[in-house]
């Protein structure tokens, strides 16, 4: 790895992760794409499917659905039931979640070592609480678990998820690193003045984060792990 990887990670007092991705694959046996069709069909069923373009009918990202409805209903009734569905389909695939491979063993290693640890996340915080329960990761991060909220446009991109976690971290944002898997998170990481490292699980969704702009993308986290002990070995 380049020494610009190593200062990067080295150097991280304060780490902030995505959930979706880096923590874990949350829709690996309850499909994103299906669900998203299941949100769909529910508008349908009231007649506000044409709340929707083409685009977010087809997009298979069950927030880009929620997104889209906030957009024309902010606050509503309506939107509020729809969060309360996904995250309720959210809820059920942390059944069928895959961790992500060295997450957990990196996330007690960093600890361990001293960095503060937080969630950054556009899912809902329930979801996160659960599945870092049953994994017995729930006292790594806190109270530092900041995900969806009622306020549907300040999900990421919009930094507000990581500024409210560097807020309960008293972080400063140069000294910490966001890990996503995401433009969005990217983004969400350039306005809130936070370091950022991309994680990529296969060629395309690398190429996504490089095109938006990411200088540094892993398709493995067993190199940071390496760095965290190496660092703690000598401490």
């Amino acid at each position: 790895m380049t020494e610009a990887f190593t200062s990067l990670v080295a150097g991280a007092e304060n780490v902030l992760f995505d959930f979706d991705g880096p923590i874990c694959r949350l829709f690996a046996g309850h499909l994103a794409d299906e669900v998203a069709e299941r949100l769909v069909a529910w508008l349908e069923e009231r007649g506000q499917h044409v709340l929707l373009t083409e685009e977010d009918r087809l997009s298979g990202d069950p927030h880009a659905v929620l997104r889209a409805v906030d957009r024309i209903h902010p606050g509503s009734d309506l939107v509020e039931a729809l969060e309360e569905m996904l995250t309720g389909e959210e809820l059920h695939a942390t059944d069928t979640a895959w961790p992500t491979p060295h997450v957990d063993p990196l996330i007690r290693t960093w600890l361990a070592t001293g960095a503060r640890l937080a969630i950054a996340t556009n899912n809902s915080p329930r979801v996160v609480e659960r599945y870092l329960t049953g994994r017995g990761l729930r006292d790594c991060f806190g109270a530092h678990i900041h995900g969806r909220s009622a306020e549907l446009h300040l999900l990421k991109p919009d930094p507000n998820c990581l500024n409210r976690a560097l807020a309960s971290l008293r972080a400063h944002p140069a000294t910490s690193l966001m890990i996503g898997d995401t433009p969005s998170d990217l983004q969400a990481a350039r306005w809130a003045g936070v370091p950022f490292l991309g994680y990529a699980r296969d060629d395309e969704r690398a190429k996504r984060l490089y095109d938006a702009g990411a200088e540094i993308v892993v398709d493995s986290l067993l190199p940071l792990l390496d760095i965290v002990r190496s660092r703690g070995s000598r401490t």
